[in-house]
């Protein structure tokens, strides 16, 4: 899979530590976020982000920052963006079955239940599930 992901100051070493584990796996990882901790607004990260994904070619991205809140938030101001802020394998899972997200998000400062690698994994392999879904991610998409 090709994968962008782009994080403010308050993941840095969430965001490297996914992007080892992704690489790892044989994906291919677009890292646009930042390798300091120095202050960076997380609007203009998830722009980024979003902005390479909708060029193309990408089967999804990924954004981080203190606690996924605000990059997910950002995220979704897009046009075709369902970014979902997951917390563990059950919603990476119902993220891509329900919702199709083409963002993940996760926050750097949250303490997770499960390892990060796990929750992304069940993402990954999810496949969304069509059907009754398919209107209720048209009309989502029909919001922006």
């Amino acid at each position: 899979m090709k994968i962008v992901i782009a994080n403010d100051h308050g993941a840095v070493a969430l965001k490297q530590h996914i992007v080892a584990w992704l690489k790892a796996q044989g994906h291919e990882v677009v890292n646009l976020g930042v390798d300091v901790e120095e202050r960076v607004d997380y609007p203009d990260q998830a722009e980024l982000a979003v902005q390479e994904y909708l060029k193309g070619g990408y089967d999804f991205g990924i954004v981080c920052c203190g606690t996924g809140i605000g990059i997910s938030i950002a995220a979704n101001k897009h046009k075709g963006i369902r970014c979902a802020l997951i917390h563990d394998s059950y919603t990476a899972r119902m993220a891509k079955e329900h919702n199709n997200a083409n963002f993940v998000a996760f926050g750097g400062r949250v303490e997770y239940v499960e390892p990060v690698e796990q929750i992304l994994s069940v993402y990954i392999n999810a496949q969304f599930e069509g059907g009754r879904h398919t209107q209720r991610v048209a009309k989502l998409d029909a919001l922006c």
